[in-house]
């Protein structure tokens, strides 16, 4: 793809990365057949392909976007699909990036928008005040159903059970172990307020294996909820926390226990590409491991699984797209002695996308229930997958129940049955 950026535009370094992305296009459109906007609206707006022509017009232009580029881009799930599928090496991550962060800085949306986006990104990442806020929308839910739009999306989002609070921020040594590693576990927002059993497993897990964990108080969200928002500086600042804290424990591995924000983590290089932590940043994200990577690196752990459960594995796109895992969830669940099924178009997001269920609910309900349906189509007991965002937003549209990949892991390995499924296997008996 041609492109008209003046040499004062070439000096900024996002043009520059830019401007060599785009001339990597072809126009090819294979990356329509792969795009889960696009199947859903048949928009060539909506595809990679148009996208791509809008966002070099945006950034060549300058100042103040038009509506309708940001619809459209708005409505782009960053699953980077287009990117796996893309035969010329097209980097769709780096554009879409630099493109919402022009948006963010350019264009004043409307008042709603604003407070909504604003009030969704100042709740998730507060671990507290969003456990307390799934608390109360426990017991406002059922009145605020018929609630339109985004308002109703939020409200549909709310769990039947909150999760147990996760571990505190403190230093977890093997018992009767010698410490073989010593690792830092990312705490997370959304990941703390959701996801605490999820952490509790990963620790049991990581200790029977004689890893020391560190969950250094200085460290929470990892940035990708206003990084995928366009707010860079809120992304830098929050990663700066993380690093600084992270080098200071002396540790030898950083783990992700949610593949969204482990696609982030080992992107802090270029996040954080001109600052004075940039090394502490290369070093984080060269070595940052999603917890069933770690597992598959590693020989000196057995497992067996509970007689009779069959897991449909649905992997997210942070794992096969953002960080080319794919596979790697499948095979670390057989290892722990599970019977695991695939389900078809496995590369198709599944609409949840970070916070992009609660912006672009039709079309996120839409991609939901296509997963959904190829989810029981392949059978099984529990639904698996390495993302809490994926797990939370197909709960409600599956009767099966939704499990990490480590908590299966630490079942196996003699931990506690996850508490989904024992939540699950409760209501049928009461039904």
């Amino acid at each position: 793809m041609q492109t008209r950026f003046s040499e004062e535009q070439l000096k900024e370094r996002s043009i520059q990365e830019s401007a060599d992305v785009l001339r990597r296009c072809v126009h090819c459109g294979f990356c329509t057949a792969t795009c889960p906007t696009f199947q859903v609206l048949g928009d060539e707006a909506d595809s990679p392909r148009g996208r791509i022509w809008m966002m070099r017009d945006m950034l060549e232009k300058g100042g103040a976007p038009d509506k309708q580029i940001v619809t459209h881009i708005d409505r782009c799930l960053s699953c980077l699909s287009c990117r796996t599928t893309c035969p010329s090496g097209v980097d769709y991550m780096r554009l879409v990036d630099h493109a919402r962060a022009h948006i963010n800085q350019h264009y004043k949306r409307p008042l709603p928008d604003r407070i909504f986006r604003q009030f969704v990104l100042s709740l998730l990442v507060r671990p507290k005040l969003f456990r307390f806020a799934l608390r109360a929308g426990g017991w406002a839910a059922p009145y605020f159903k018929w609630l339109p739009g985004r308002l109703g999306a939020l409200v549909a989002h709310v769990p039947e059970r909150v999760p147990a609070a996760p571990p505190k921020k403190a230093t977890y040594v093997p018992q009767g172990k010698a410490v073989a590693k010593r690792v830092a576990l990312l705490h997370g927002c959304a990941t703390a307020a959701l996801g605490g059993e999820i952490h509790h497993a990963t620790i049991r897990v990581l200790n029977k294996l004689g890893v020391e964990v560190v969950m250094p108080e200085a460290t929470g969200c990892c940035g990708a909820l206003h990084h995928h928002a366009g707010d860079e500086e809120h992304a830098r600042k929050l990663a700066r926390k993380n690093v600084a804290a992270w080098r200071e424990a002396d540790v030898d591995a950083v783990i992700v226990n949610a593949s969204g924000c482990g696609t982030t983590v080992k992107d802090y290089g270029h996040l954080l590409a001109d600052d004075a932590d940039q090394e502490a940043a290369k070093w984080v994200g060269a070595h940052c491991m999603e917890i069933t990577e770690f597992l598959d690196r590693h020989d000196d752990w057995e497992a067996q699984a509970p007689e009779g459960e069959t897991v449909v594995h649905h992997t997210a796109c942070s794992m096969m797209h953002g960080q080319g895992l794919a596979g790697v969830g499948e095979r670390v669940l057989r290892r722990a002695g599970y019977e695991v099924r695939g389900i078809n178009d496995a590369h198709i997001c599944c609409g949840s996308a970070g916070s992009y269920s609660l912006f672009q609910p039709e079309i996120s309900g839409k991609l939901k229930q296509k997963k959904a349906a190829n989810i029981i189509q392949a059978g099984g007991s529990v639904m698996a997958s390495a993302n809490l965002g994926c797990m939370t937003h197909l709960a409600s549209a599956l009767p099966i129940p939704t499990a990490h990949n480590i908590e299966l892991v630490d079942w196996a390995m003699g931990g506690p049955i996850p508490p989904s499924i024992m939540a699950a296997r409760a209501k049928s008996l009461n039904h």
